[in-house]
Protein backbone atom coordinates (compact mmCIF):
# COMPACT_ATOMS: atom_id res chain seq x y z
CA UNK A 1 0.00 0.00 0.00
CA UNK A 2 2.82 2.41 0.80
CA UNK A 3 4.37 1.87 -2.60
CA UNK A 4 1.06 2.37 -4.38
CA UNK A 5 0.40 5.60 -2.48
CA UNK A 6 3.91 6.87 -3.14
CA UNK A 7 3.89 6.18 -6.86
CA UNK A 8 0.35 7.48 -7.28
CA UNK A 9 1.10 10.76 -5.51
CA UNK A 10 4.00 11.39 -7.85
CA UNK A 11 2.29 10.08 -10.94
CA UNK A 12 -0.78 12.32 -10.67
CA UNK A 13 1.14 15.53 -10.23
CA UNK A 14 1.72 15.32 -6.50
CA UNK A 15 5.51 15.58 -6.76
CA UNK A 16 5.71 19.12 -5.44
CA UNK A 17 3.38 18.33 -2.55
CA UNK A 18 5.38 15.20 -1.76
CA UNK A 19 8.64 17.15 -1.70
CA UNK A 20 7.03 19.92 0.37
CA UNK A 21 6.12 17.34 2.99
CA UNK A 22 9.66 16.02 2.97
CA UNK A 23 11.05 19.53 3.38
CA UNK A 24 8.75 20.32 6.29
CA UNK A 25 9.29 16.92 7.92
CA UNK A 26 13.05 17.00 7.57
CA UNK A 27 13.44 20.51 8.92
CA UNK A 28 11.02 19.89 11.80
CA UNK A 29 13.02 16.83 12.72
CA UNK A 30 16.21 18.84 12.55
CA UNK A 31 14.78 21.42 14.91
CA UNK A 32 13.41 18.89 17.38
CA UNK A 33 16.60 16.82 17.59
CA UNK A 34 19.26 19.48 17.32
CA UNK A 35 19.59 19.86 21.07
CA UNK A 36 19.05 16.25 22.01
CA UNK A 37 21.87 14.35 20.38
CA UNK A 38 23.98 12.10 22.56
CA UNK A 39 27.74 12.02 22.62
CA UNK A 40 29.99 9.72 20.65
CA UNK A 41 30.88 6.14 21.46
CA UNK A 42 34.09 4.13 21.29
CA UNK A 43 32.13 1.20 19.87
CA UNK A 44 32.52 0.65 16.14
CA UNK A 45 29.63 1.23 13.75
CA UNK A 46 28.27 -1.79 11.94
CA UNK A 47 30.63 -2.95 9.22
CA UNK A 48 32.60 0.31 9.25
CA UNK A 49 35.81 -1.66 9.73
CA UNK A 50 36.28 -4.83 7.64
CA UNK A 51 35.46 -7.85 9.81
CA UNK A 52 39.01 -9.20 9.43
CA UNK A 53 40.42 -6.16 11.22
CA UNK A 54 37.58 -5.23 13.57
CA UNK A 55 38.81 -7.27 16.60
CA UNK A 56 42.29 -5.74 16.23
CA UNK A 57 40.94 -2.19 15.98
CA UNK A 58 38.57 -2.72 18.90
CA UNK A 59 41.29 -4.19 21.12
CA UNK A 60 44.18 -1.89 20.29
CA UNK A 61 41.99 1.19 20.01
CA UNK A 62 41.65 1.01 23.80
CA UNK A 63 45.39 0.90 24.45
CA UNK A 64 45.46 4.34 26.10
CA UNK A 65 43.04 7.13 26.99
CA UNK A 66 44.11 9.38 24.09
CA UNK A 67 42.71 7.01 21.46
CA UNK A 68 39.62 4.90 20.93
CA UNK A 69 38.64 2.28 18.32
CA UNK A 70 36.78 4.77 16.12
CA UNK A 71 39.74 7.15 16.08
CA UNK A 72 42.16 4.35 15.22
CA UNK A 73 39.81 3.18 12.46
CA UNK A 74 39.67 6.73 11.07
CA UNK A 75 43.46 6.88 10.91
CA UNK A 76 43.72 3.55 9.10
CA UNK A 77 41.02 4.51 6.63
CA UNK A 78 42.63 7.90 6.01
CA UNK A 79 46.04 6.35 5.52
CA UNK A 80 45.24 3.31 3.37
CA UNK A 81 41.51 2.66 3.04
CA UNK A 82 42.22 -0.55 5.04
CA UNK A 83 44.45 -1.82 2.24
CA UNK A 84 47.25 -3.92 3.81
CA UNK A 85 49.31 -3.73 0.60
CA UNK A 86 49.15 0.06 0.22
CA UNK A 87 52.39 1.81 -0.73
CA UNK A 88 52.71 5.55 -1.17
CA UNK A 89 55.17 7.48 -3.39
CA UNK A 90 56.92 8.49 -0.13
CA UNK A 91 57.48 4.79 0.65
CA UNK A 92 54.88 4.69 3.40
CA UNK A 93 53.95 1.03 3.67
CA UNK A 94 51.03 -1.15 4.68
CA UNK A 95 47.64 -0.60 6.26
CA UNK A 96 49.03 2.01 8.70
CA UNK A 97 51.41 3.63 6.18
CA UNK A 98 54.60 3.56 8.24
CA UNK A 99 57.73 4.95 6.62
CA UNK A 100 60.74 2.64 7.13
CA UNK A 101 62.48 4.81 9.74
CA UNK A 102 59.38 5.16 11.89
CA UNK A 103 58.64 1.46 11.59
CA UNK A 104 62.18 0.57 12.66
CA UNK A 105 61.78 2.71 15.78
CA UNK A 106 58.15 2.05 16.68
CA UNK A 107 56.96 -1.15 14.98
CA UNK A 108 55.86 -3.86 17.41
CA UNK A 109 55.31 -7.60 17.18
CA UNK A 110 51.58 -7.38 17.72
CA UNK A 111 50.77 -11.05 17.17
CA UNK A 112 53.76 -12.41 19.07
CA UNK A 113 55.07 -14.53 16.21
CA UNK A 114 58.65 -13.33 16.59
CA UNK A 115 58.81 -10.76 13.80
CA UNK A 116 57.65 -7.20 13.05
CA UNK A 117 56.12 -7.16 9.59
CA UNK A 118 54.90 -3.78 8.30
CA UNK A 119 52.74 -5.60 5.72
CA UNK A 120 50.95 -7.68 8.36
CA UNK A 121 47.93 -5.89 9.87
CA UNK A 122 48.37 -8.00 13.02
CA UNK A 123 51.62 -6.10 13.56
CA UNK A 124 50.83 -2.81 11.82
CA UNK A 125 47.54 -2.03 13.60
CA UNK A 126 48.97 -2.62 17.09
CA UNK A 127 52.01 -0.56 16.05
CA UNK A 128 49.81 2.34 14.97
CA UNK A 129 48.01 2.30 18.33
CA UNK A 130 51.28 1.96 20.23
CA UNK A 131 52.84 4.86 18.33
CA UNK A 132 49.78 7.03 19.00
CA UNK A 133 50.03 6.28 22.71
CA UNK A 134 53.75 7.02 22.79
CA UNK A 135 53.09 10.39 21.16
CA UNK A 136 50.33 11.04 23.70
CA UNK A 137 52.84 10.34 26.44
CA UNK A 138 55.36 12.76 24.95
CA UNK A 139 52.82 15.63 24.98
CA UNK A 140 50.85 14.67 28.10
CA UNK A 141 51.75 17.89 29.91
CA UNK A 142 50.72 20.20 27.05
CA UNK A 143 47.51 22.15 27.66
CA UNK A 144 44.38 21.23 25.75
CA UNK A 145 42.71 18.04 24.58
CA UNK A 146 45.08 15.02 24.88
CA UNK A 147 43.70 13.34 21.75
CA UNK A 148 44.04 16.46 19.61
CA UNK A 149 47.55 17.02 20.96
CA UNK A 150 48.45 13.43 20.11
CA UNK A 151 47.18 13.84 16.55
CA UNK A 152 49.06 17.13 16.23
CA UNK A 153 52.23 15.40 17.40
CA UNK A 154 51.67 12.68 14.81
CA UNK A 155 51.53 15.33 12.10
CA UNK A 156 53.93 18.05 13.27
CA UNK A 157 56.04 16.34 15.91
CA UNK A 158 55.85 16.37 19.69
CA UNK A 159 58.24 19.31 19.98
CA UNK A 160 55.86 21.60 18.08
CA UNK A 161 52.97 20.66 20.39
CA UNK A 162 55.08 21.33 23.48
CA UNK A 163 56.44 24.58 22.04
CA UNK A 164 52.99 26.00 21.26
CA UNK A 165 51.22 24.55 24.28
CA UNK A 166 48.80 22.46 22.24
CA UNK A 167 47.92 22.10 18.57
CA UNK A 168 50.43 24.33 16.75
CA UNK A 169 49.26 27.12 14.42
CA UNK A 170 50.11 25.19 11.26
CA UNK A 171 47.23 24.97 8.79
CA UNK A 172 48.20 21.47 7.70
CA UNK A 173 48.32 20.23 11.29
CA UNK A 174 45.07 21.90 12.29
CA UNK A 175 43.36 20.41 9.24
CA UNK A 176 44.78 16.98 10.04
CA UNK A 177 43.47 17.10 13.60
CA UNK A 178 40.02 18.21 12.47
CA UNK A 179 39.92 15.63 9.68
CA UNK A 180 40.69 12.64 11.89
CA UNK A 181 38.45 13.70 14.78
CA UNK A 182 35.57 14.38 12.39
CA UNK A 183 36.13 11.22 10.37
CA UNK A 184 36.15 9.16 13.56
CA UNK A 185 32.45 10.01 13.99
CA UNK A 186 31.63 7.91 10.93
CA UNK A 187 33.36 4.89 12.50
CA UNK A 188 31.76 5.24 15.93
CA UNK A 189 28.55 3.51 16.90
CA UNK A 190 26.18 6.34 17.91
CA UNK A 191 24.92 6.31 21.47
CA UNK A 192 21.79 8.39 20.81
CA UNK A 193 19.90 9.98 17.96
CA UNK A 194 21.97 11.33 15.08
CA UNK A 195 21.39 14.98 14.23
CA UNK A 196 19.52 15.44 10.93
CA UNK A 197 21.07 17.19 7.95
CA UNK A 198 19.68 20.60 7.04
CA UNK A 199 20.52 19.95 3.39
CA UNK A 200 18.64 16.66 3.10
CA UNK A 201 15.34 17.88 1.66
CA UNK A 202 17.06 19.84 -1.10
CA UNK A 203 19.17 16.82 -2.02
CA UNK A 204 15.97 14.77 -2.32
CA UNK A 205 14.40 17.47 -4.49
CA UNK A 206 17.37 17.25 -6.88
CA UNK A 207 17.07 13.46 -7.11
CA UNK A 208 13.29 13.67 -7.53
CA UNK A 209 13.74 15.76 -10.67
CA UNK A 210 15.83 12.95 -12.18
CA UNK A 211 13.13 10.27 -11.88
CA UNK A 212 12.77 8.37 -15.15
CA UNK A 213 16.31 9.13 -16.33
CA UNK A 214 18.04 6.04 -17.79
CA UNK A 215 20.92 4.52 -15.83
CA UNK A 216 24.49 4.82 -17.11
CA UNK A 217 27.45 3.00 -15.57
CA UNK A 218 29.94 5.70 -14.54
CA UNK A 219 27.35 8.39 -15.24
CA UNK A 220 27.80 11.77 -13.58
CA UNK A 221 24.84 13.52 -15.20
CA UNK A 222 26.96 15.54 -17.63
CA UNK A 223 25.66 16.78 -20.96
CA UNK A 224 27.90 14.44 -22.96
CA UNK A 225 26.38 11.53 -20.97
CA UNK A 226 22.85 12.64 -21.73
CA UNK A 227 22.29 13.68 -18.12
CA UNK A 228 22.44 10.04 -17.00
CA UNK A 229 23.78 8.66 -13.70
CA UNK A 230 24.85 5.54 -11.93
CA UNK A 231 23.94 5.08 -8.26
CA UNK A 232 26.79 6.96 -6.61
CA UNK A 233 26.88 9.53 -9.40
CA UNK A 234 23.29 10.44 -8.52
CA UNK A 235 23.95 10.76 -4.79
CA UNK A 236 27.11 12.76 -5.45
CA UNK A 237 25.21 15.19 -7.71
CA UNK A 238 22.28 15.50 -5.30
CA UNK A 239 24.49 16.53 -2.41
CA UNK A 240 26.74 18.64 -4.60
CA UNK A 241 23.61 20.68 -5.42
CA UNK A 242 23.51 21.73 -1.76
CA UNK A 243 27.23 22.45 -1.45
CA UNK A 244 28.45 19.10 -0.09
CA UNK A 245 31.07 17.20 -2.06
CA UNK A 246 30.97 13.43 -1.62
CA UNK A 247 33.51 10.89 -2.88
CA UNK A 248 32.69 9.28 -6.20
CA UNK A 249 32.14 5.69 -5.09
CA UNK A 250 29.51 4.30 -2.75
CA UNK A 251 31.80 2.55 -0.26
CA UNK A 252 33.57 5.85 0.45
CA UNK A 253 30.28 7.77 0.62
CA UNK A 254 29.40 5.53 3.57
CA UNK A 255 31.95 7.44 5.65
CA UNK A 256 30.47 10.91 5.00
CA UNK A 257 28.83 11.09 8.43
CA UNK A 258 27.41 9.06 11.33
CA UNK A 259 25.17 6.03 10.88
CA UNK A 260 21.55 6.10 12.07
CA UNK A 261 19.77 2.85 12.84
CA UNK A 262 17.07 1.53 10.50
CA UNK A 263 14.27 2.81 12.73
CA UNK A 264 15.94 6.25 12.94
CA UNK A 265 16.12 6.92 9.19
CA UNK A 266 15.08 10.35 7.95
CA UNK A 267 14.58 11.63 4.39
CA UNK A 268 17.94 12.47 2.83
CA UNK A 269 19.93 9.72 4.54
CA UNK A 270 22.06 7.67 2.18
CA UNK A 271 21.21 3.97 2.28
CA UNK A 272 23.69 1.29 1.24
CA UNK A 273 23.61 -2.29 0.00
CA UNK A 274 26.22 -5.05 -0.05
CA UNK A 275 26.60 -8.81 -0.39
CA UNK A 276 28.92 -8.77 2.67
CA UNK A 277 27.17 -7.13 5.62
CA UNK A 278 30.38 -7.12 7.70
CA UNK A 279 32.52 -4.90 5.49
CA UNK A 280 31.68 -1.40 4.23
CA UNK A 281 34.46 -1.67 1.64
CA UNK A 282 32.28 -4.17 -0.27
CA UNK A 283 29.28 -1.81 -0.58
CA UNK A 284 28.06 -1.90 -4.19
CA UNK A 285 24.92 0.27 -4.24
CA UNK A 286 23.58 3.50 -2.70
CA UNK A 287 20.32 5.44 -2.79
CA UNK A 288 18.69 8.43 -1.08
CA UNK A 289 16.06 7.60 1.52
CA UNK A 290 12.74 9.41 1.04
CA UNK A 291 10.63 7.88 3.83
CA UNK A 292 8.10 5.08 4.09
CA UNK A 293 10.74 2.42 3.49
CA UNK A 294 11.65 3.74 0.02
CA UNK A 295 14.60 5.39 -1.65
CA UNK A 296 15.34 7.14 -4.94
CA UNK A 297 18.14 5.31 -6.72
CA UNK A 298 19.72 4.57 -10.08
CA UNK A 299 19.50 0.77 -9.95
CA UNK A 300 21.29 -0.83 -12.89
CA UNK A 301 21.83 -0.89 -16.65
CA UNK A 302 18.50 -1.06 -18.45
CA UNK A 303 16.59 0.59 -15.59
CA UNK A 304 15.72 4.22 -14.85
CA UNK A 305 16.07 6.35 -11.74
CA UNK A 306 13.07 5.36 -9.63
CA UNK A 307 11.66 4.61 -6.18
CA UNK A 308 12.78 1.28 -4.70
CA UNK A 309 12.21 -0.40 -1.31
CA UNK A 310 15.18 -0.49 1.05
CA UNK A 311 14.18 -3.48 3.18
CA UNK A 312 15.98 -6.17 1.23
CA UNK A 313 18.41 -8.87 2.42
CA UNK A 314 21.40 -6.89 1.14
CA UNK A 315 20.56 -3.70 3.08
CA UNK A 316 23.83 -2.71 4.77
CA UNK A 317 23.08 0.49 6.66
CA UNK A 318 22.78 4.25 6.33
CA UNK A 319 24.74 7.47 6.63
CA UNK A 320 23.48 10.89 7.64
CA UNK A 321 25.65 13.13 5.49
CA UNK A 322 27.36 16.09 7.15
CA UNK A 323 29.42 18.77 5.47
CA UNK A 324 32.35 18.26 7.85
CA UNK A 325 32.12 14.50 7.44
CA UNK A 326 32.29 14.78 3.66
CA UNK A 327 35.22 17.21 3.85
CA UNK A 328 37.13 14.79 6.07
CA UNK A 329 37.14 12.00 3.52
CA UNK A 330 40.35 11.19 1.65
CA UNK A 331 40.60 12.69 -1.82
CA UNK A 332 42.83 9.92 -3.14
CA UNK A 333 41.19 7.37 -5.48
CA UNK A 334 39.52 4.46 -3.78
CA UNK A 335 41.14 1.03 -3.99
CA UNK A 336 37.66 -0.55 -4.33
Amino acid sequence: MRKAWLVASVGIGGALSFIALLVVGTYMAAGSLANGVGGGSVGLAKGAVPATYQPLVQKWGNLCKAINPALLAAQLYQESGFNPRAKSPAQALGIAQFIPGTWAAHGVDGDGDGDRDVWDPKDAIPSAASYDCKLAGYVKDAPGDPTKNMLAAYNAGAYAVIKYGGVPPYRETQNYVKTITTLSESFARPVGRVQPSQQAASAIYYAQKKLGTPYLWGGNGTADQGGRFDCSGLTLAAYRSVGITLPRVANDQYNAGPHPKRDELLPGDLVFFSDDLTNSRTIRHVGIYVGGGYMIDAPRTGAVIRFDPIDTPDYFGATRVTKDGAKALPTKPSEV
